[in-house]
Formats: C-alpha cells, sequence, structure tokens
C-alpha cells in the first residue's frame, strides 16, 4: 500500500479479502447458529446441517477449481494477491479447526439436549434386545438385499465411489470360497436408503429414537462375508469435483450436452476424504492413495461422515415446540384473493417482502393468466423452479389453453440442471416454446411478461423479483416481488426477452438496468455521482444489500465514495472482498451479514442522490459474474410509499443487534450484542410482526 504522504493504491492487494475465505466464513457463522440459543432446538441440528451442506458445495466447485488451477498451471491470484496454493493452505487450515468444532457442538451440545428432550440416537451398545431383533430384521429385508460388498483383489480392483456417497472400508481375515486371502473390502451404503431410520414406536418408551444406517451395516458387516472375520469396519465418504465442463463453442445442443455431463459429476476427481476417526493409520493411508489425496485433504470425524442427511430427521419429529411456530404470511391491502389480480396490479404497484408477505400473488398472476381468454401472450424466465412447481404448472395449463408460452430457463444453474431438464420437456410437451437462454451467459433474471387484451388495447403486465419462482424458496428466503402495469417498465422487460429468444443488436431500455450491458456501468455512475455530491460537501448516503460483493471497478468505486465522505451502509450476507476499516480508503464503510432463522437474499441498492433519492432492487450481486457474465435486472422502485417502506426495511438491518455480524479489516467477523440498556432488535423479527398477517414466531422459544 502507499505510504501515508501520498494517495492511497486503490489496487493494492492489501485492500482485499479473498474471495473463498470470505465465503468459507459465511458458513462458519451459519455453523455458529447451532450454538445460538435463541434458536428452537431443531432449528439449530437444521444450521448443523446446513453447515454440513454447505461445505460440501463449497469443496465440490470452489476447492475444485482453485486444485483445478494447480494442476493445470493456470493459477491467477485474486485482486487480493494470493496465490490458489495459499488459499487451499488456509481452507484447510479453517476447515480443519471448524469441522472439528462441528462435531464437537453435536456431540456435546446437541445431542445431549435433544437427550433432554427424549429424542434419542442410539449407538449399537445401547439397543435392547427387541430393537435388536427388529433392527435385524430391517437388515435383512432393506439392506442386505442392496449391498454389494467389493472384496478388493486384482480382478476387483478398488470401485470408483459415488461422490459424497457412505461406503466402508472393511479389514478381513480368512479366505473365501475362491481361496482368496486380500484382506479388505469396500462395502457401498445403498444410495437409496436413508441415513437415519426411526424405531417403531412401540419398541421404546416414548420420544423418538433414531439408529444410523452406518450403524446398522456396521453391526452386520460379518454376514456380508460368510466364512470370513471382520477385524474392522471403518464408515468413510469421498467429495469430488462436481462443476460441470462445457465446452459453449463446440456444443451444438446445449440440453443434450448437459444431459451427458451430469452423469459423470458424480464421478469427477477427488477434492476431500472423511473417514471415521477410530480408523486405523494405515487403512487411511490406503484409500489417500486410492483418491490421490493429501493429508491436508483428510478429515478424521468423531460421528457421522454425512451430517447433512441428519436434515431427514428433523421433519420426522412431531415436536412443534422445539421448531419455530409457522406464521401466516401478509397481504398488502391491494391485493384482494375475490377480485382479479390484473385489477389489484392496475390499481397500484404491488411490492412483496417474502417470506414475510405472501407469494401466492406471484402464483395467482400467472393461474388467472393461464385461464383468463383476454390473456394472449405469456413470458417467462425460470432459473430454480423446483420439481413440483406450481408456477410450472399454470405455464402448462397456459400453454395448452393456447396461450403463446415461452419460457426461457436456465439448464446450468447449478446442482438444479437435471430438475431444469425435466420442466423444459414438461413445457414443451404442453405447446411452450422454451429457450435455453444465451450460450455464454446464464439467465439469471427473474421476469414474467404477461400480455392482455382489455378492450381495443393491449396491456402488459410484469413480475420482476429478487429470488427464484420457487414457492418453497419463498417461505424460506427474503426476497423481493414487484408487480407493476408501468409502460416504460414492460416495454423494457419486452426488450430483454426479445434479446434472449431472438438475435440483435443491444436495445436501449428506459427504466431497468440490465446485465451484461448496463448494470455494471450504472451501479458505477451512481456510486461516483453520490461522491460527487459529498465532494460538494452536502450529504451522501449509499446502502447496498447483496449476497456477495467482489467485483473490484464496483468496490474501487466504493473506495473512492468513501474518501470524499460519502456514508456507506452494506448488508452483505456472504463473501465480500471489500475490507473496511481503512484509515483514508474505507472508514466511512459499514459491512454487516444477517444470519437468521431466514436465509437473506435480497439485493437493494439505495443513493441518497441529493435529496431525490433512488433505489433499485435486483437479480443480481455485486460480482464479476452477476455483473459481466449474466443476464440480469435493476429494477426501479418508483412509488414515494414503496420507495419509503424500503428504505425503513434497510434501515431496520442496519440496527439489527442481534442477528448482524460486523466485518472487521482483518477478514473475521464479529457479532453484534445489545449495548448496555440497549433494547435487542432483530431486523427479521422486526420485519415478521410488522409485515406476516400473524407472527407468533417472531421471537423464538427458548431452547431446553
Amino acid at each position: 500500500m502507499a505510504t501515508s504522504d501520498t494517495a492511497p493504491d486503490l489496487t493494492s492487494s492489501e485492500l482485499y479479502i479473498n474471495r473463498e475465505l470470505s465465503h468459507l466464513q459465511f458458513n462458519i457463522r451459519v455453523l455458529a447458529q447451532a450454538l445460538d440459543e435463541t434458536h428452537p432446538l431443531l432449528d439449530r441440528l437444521f444450521f448443523l446441517c446446513i453447515f454440513s451442506k454447505n461445505l460440501d458445495e463449497f469443496y465440490e466447485v470452489r476447492v475444485a477449481d482453485l486444485a483445478h488451477q494447480l494442476t493445470f498451471a493456470r493459477e491467477q491470484a485474486g485482486i487480493d494477491g494470493l496465490h490458489p496454493a495459499q488459499v487451499l493452505n488456509e481452507i484447510y487450515a479453517l476447515c480443519s479447526i471448524n469441522v472439528a468444532r462441528q462435531y464437537e457442538i453435536l456431540n456435546d451440545t446437541l445431542l445431549p439436549a435433544l437427550k433432554q428432550e427424549n429424542i434419542h440416537f442410539l449407538r449399537r451398545a445401547e439397543w435392547t434386545e427387541d430393537q435388536r431383533q427388529w433392527i435385524r430384521e430391517y437388515f435383512d429385508e432393506n439392506v442386505q438385499p442392496l449391498v454389494s460388498p467389493i472384496g478388493l483383489d486384482p480382478s476387483h480392483p478398488f470401485p470408483r465411489l459415488v461422490n459424497k456417497s457412505l461406503n466402508f472400508i472393511v479389514a478381513l481375515e480368512g479366505k473365501d470360497a475362491f481361496g482368496r486371502e486380500t484382506g479388505l473390502a469396500i462395502i457401498p451404503a445403498p444410495r437409496s436408503l436413508p441415513r437415519t431410520v426411526r424405531l417403531p414406536d412401540e419398541l421404546t418408551e416414548g420420544g423418538d429414537h433414531f439408529v444410523f444406517l452406518s450403524s446398522i451395516i456396521h453391526e452386520y458387516a460379518d454376514e456380508l462375508f460368510p466364512g470370513m472375520s471382520v477385524k474392522g469396519c471403518y464408515q468413510f465418504r469421498v467429495t469430488r469435483n462436481a462443476d460441470l465442463d462445457i465446452d459453449h463453442e463446440e456444443t451444438s445442443d446445449l440440453a443434450s450436452a448437459l444431459e451427458d455431463e451430469l452423469h459423470s459429476r458424480n464421478f469427477g476427481e477427488e477434492m476431500r476424504l472423511e473417514v471415521a476417526d477410530n480408523c486405523p493409520d494405515e487403512l487411511i493411508a490406503f484409500l489417500l492413495r486410492q483418491f490421490n489425496l493429501e493429508e491436508t485433504d483428510l478429515y478424521k470425524v468423531n460421528g457421522p461422515v454425512n451430517l447433512g442427511r441428519l436434515i431427514e430427521v428433523i421433519d420426522q419429529i412431531n415436536r412443534p415446540d422445539l421448531r419455530y411456530a409457522p406464521f401466516t404470511p401478509g397481504l398488502p391491502k391491494n391485493v384482494n384473493f375475490k377480485k382479479s389480480i390484473f385489477e389489484s396490479i392496475r390499481s397500484k404497484d404491488t411490492l412483496l417482502l417474502h417470506p414475510y408477505e405472501s407469494f401466492t400473488p406471484v402464483v395467482d398472476l400467472l393461474r388467472e393468466a393461464a385461464k383468463d381468454p383476454g390473456v394472449r401472450a405469456i413470458k417467462q424466465t425460470l432459473y430454480r423452479t423446483g420439481a413440483k412447481s406450481e408456477i410450472v404448472n399454470a405455464l402448462v395449463d397456459a400453454a395448452r389453453n393456447g396461450k403463446e408460452v415461452t419460457v426461457v430457463i436456465e439448464l446450468r444453474a447449478r446442482f438444479d440442471e437435471e430438475e431444469n431438464l425435466y420442466l423444459a420437456n414438461r413445457l414443451q410437451e404442453a405447446g411452450a416454446v422454451v429457450v435455453y437462454g444465451v450460450v455464454g451467459y446464464k439467465t439469471h433474471a427473474k421476469m414474467m411478461l404477461i400480455v392482455r387484451k382489455e378492450g381495443a388495447i393491449y396491456r402488459r403486465y410484469v413480475h420482476l423479483g429478487t429470488g427464484n419462482y420457487h414457492a418453497g424458496n419463498a417461505r424460506a428466503y427474503t426476497d423481493y416481488s414487484f408487480m407493476t402495469c408501468d409502460d416504460s417498465i414492460c416495454e423494457d422487460v419486452h426488450k430483454v426477452f426479445q434479446q434472449l429468444t431472438g438475435m440483435g443488436e443491444v436495445m436501449r431500455v428506459k427504466k431497468l438496468f440490465h446485465a451484461p450491458f448496463t448494470l455494471h456501468k450504472r451501479l458505477i455512475q451512481m456510486i461516483d455521482r453520490e461522491r460527487e455530491v459529498a465532494e460538494a460537501g452536502r450529504p451522501a448516503l449509499i446502502r447496498m444489500k447483496a449476497n456477495g460483493l467482489t467485483e473490484p471497478k464496483v468496490i474501487r468505486a466504493l473506495y473512492r465514495a468513501s474518501q470524499a465522505g460519502v456514508k456507506i451502509e452494506l448488508i452483505i450476507r456472504g463473501m465480500c472482498s471489500l475490507r473496511p476499516g481503512i484509515a483514508g480508503v474505507s472508514d466511512n464503510i459499514e459491512v454487516r451479514s444477517i444470519i437468521g432463522r431466514f436465509l437473506e437474499h435480497t439485493r437493494v441498492f439505495y443513493f441518497l442522490n441529493d435529496g431525490k433519492d433512488e433505489i433499485y432492487a435486483a437479480s443480481a450481486d455485486l460480482m464479476e459474474r452477476n455483473l459481466l457474465r449474466r443476464v440480469e435486472t435493476a429494477f426501479p422502485i418508483e412509488s414515494n410509499k414503496l420507495k419509503e417502506r424500503m428504505k425503513e426495511e434497510l434501515e431496520i438491518c442496519m440496527k439489527d443487534n442481534t442477528q448482524a455480524w460486523i466485518l472487521q479489516s482483518d477478514g473475521s467477523y464479529v457479532r453484534q450484542q445489545p449495548a448496555e440498556g440497549e433494547e435487542p432488535l432483530s431486523a427479521q423479527n422486526w420485519l415478521l410482526d410488522r409485515l406476516a398477517a400473524s407472527s407468533g414466531a417472531a421471537t423464538a422459544p427458548p431452547a431446553s
């Protein structure tokens, strides 16, 4: 960095936090929720499982990319200046500490607390005779017919094991029927079976009792090798590179190419080995050699190697007192289920904040459009929607009812590719026109356009959102939905759809900003405009809320604004490469992350603009991929009433003193605590009280 008597170099690597390490810090904040007694007990278990699932994806994608760079000598240091090898070393150190912490939380905190609530995960030594007999029958009827143990010898080499599958390495003694004496075998656990099995109530004295599939296989492993002696049986699993590699230049049919690639996801390059901590060193060394992994890729765990699958048990436990109480999402006054949704939108623009407000009006808009004889055409983008989607059902009905239905499906939505292929086929069979967006640019924009004949005119209605068209996510993710029939916005959305489905030059739009063409440029211009106001000695304020902030030019623009005296408040849930609190650079910037009951997912950009404030909601995060390599939209909120509402909702996030974590200049996060005499305030609970029709869950019951 430059010396104190010169202007700071805003490109200096010291001013940036590594994006992968920042991403990992987000997962660590998720894990911390498992210890937070303001969450109900089963929700704390849920956070523990989500940490596992997040870490799986982190290895499958982010660690895999870094390792790929090293393997093929394509190392690229990021804006933070760290070499991929340095980043990997930091990742290994952080993951080792926090995976061990995860199992400590499970074994020392959550399992004892669950046991006090009469919820038990039984070890083999705890099985009663009646339970053991039932488990034996379960093994005979459900497990043994599906298990294919693999003895290792020259004609049975080490098998290619499926990504994240549960397996066992078995040490054997003796000869088999063919005289083989290899000493080792592998048992792949049947993937179709649950990882936890609930015991029948009649075998227990009340409460909920579970056994792990791994315990069942371990107990009866010797029966899979008749006549031989099992000297040891140890669970393990391997995590693989699961990112898909499609050569867009060589692909003439994206759907077919994607179908071919999906199978390979289960058998990508090995990234991580998890193994039971009681496994002998020689067997661990053997597994590492088979997977071509190093000691740094190894995690010895004190418990099941697949904690993410524990999430299955939560819905099997009928203990509402140990979960957040259900609530009824609210509705704005202009939305009335007794009248047409088109009439509601014509009366005024409608803004919904999910999950506090219902997602149903969005679904109803499409349902009504599918049946309305006046509706002539529907255009829709789909990114993550769900296999049993009401949105897709309505689109199918619309196509069958003779509407002109055009759907832009993003097949490359990571880990939803197979589901999206199914949805595409279903829509095509119904008569909809399905396109897959633009090669090389993921379609991440959330747009719905309906064309309706009203008397002698055609009127257009639009829905724009910050989240996906997924009713389940709308109950768990915070997202904005905006519905309008504003002529300019509808015309802009129409032009974006034309660019997606047709070909031609960039079309000029009036009110929307859209990536990859104008969004990045306009954001920087608005940041610079705020800087110029501050330089003129007038009040200046920027508030931004997003899931990630990593794009270097946006960060540098924010640094320049901070240097000019602009107050900058950032609510960034996940990775953030901006380093706050650097004297003379970012001392006017605060970055906070809110982790709570709901997954923060809204993207909102607010600018004071010399008293003529502007506010945009967007599908895009402040990251390179979103601003430069995706199709995204940012849409203005122009109603003064709606603007005031969104400003208040941003302000309450800045006042959160219970679930907010403040980013420090060294890249670490510190959780906010109420000051002495200050009332605790959770932004999510405040919004639930304010917007939901019933909000009995605003305050969690104390964990037992």
